[in-house]
């Protein structure tokens, strides 16, 4: 089973898209805190799913419960916390929300883990992603 995980900043949306359609995405798994904001453009909640459907034949579901506290967030934008720190709160935040027993997991094969992050060093998406794999040892994770 393979996972993809992607984030939209410093991509267009050809780009965007192409990756997606090239890598036979079946599901965006949208593990954003916001999805609304002005920032997110193409990725917008209202448009997005549209985006996805009509362009690529692509599922979508908003996965909240994957999403760190906005607390979490500003703690770690302001440097009150560190990356570790981040990692370890979170980790704890997706056992103590029981993430993985309550999900789909159908959504997880040849899904994508989708925010906003350019790349997935610093990035939720990819902690969740371990997260997972920790529970699916033969899951294959992607970045893209």
């Amino acid at each position: 089973m393979k996972l993809y995980t992607i984030g939209f900043t410093k991509k267009d949306a050809r780009t965007f898209f192409g990756l997606l359609i090239d890598n036979q995405v079946r599901t965006i798994i949208d593990v954003r805190i916001h999805n609304q904001s002005q920032l997110a453009g193409f990725t917008k909640k209202e448009d997005l799913p549209y985006f996805l459907e009509k362009i690529a034949g692509i599922g979508y579901v908003h996965l909240i419960e994957a999403a760190p506290e906005e607390s979490l967030m500003k703690d770690l934008h302001s440097g009150k916390i560190t990356w570790q720190a981040f990692e370890t709160t979170y980790r704890d935040l997706l056992a103590k929300r029981k993430v993985f027993e309550k999900m789909d997991q159908n959504i997880l094969d040849n899904g994508c883990l989708l925010c906003s992050e350019p790349t997935p060093e610093h990035c939720h998406r990819r902690l969740f992603a371990e997260y997972l794999k920790e529970r699916i040892p033969d899951l294959e994770i992607v970045h893209l």
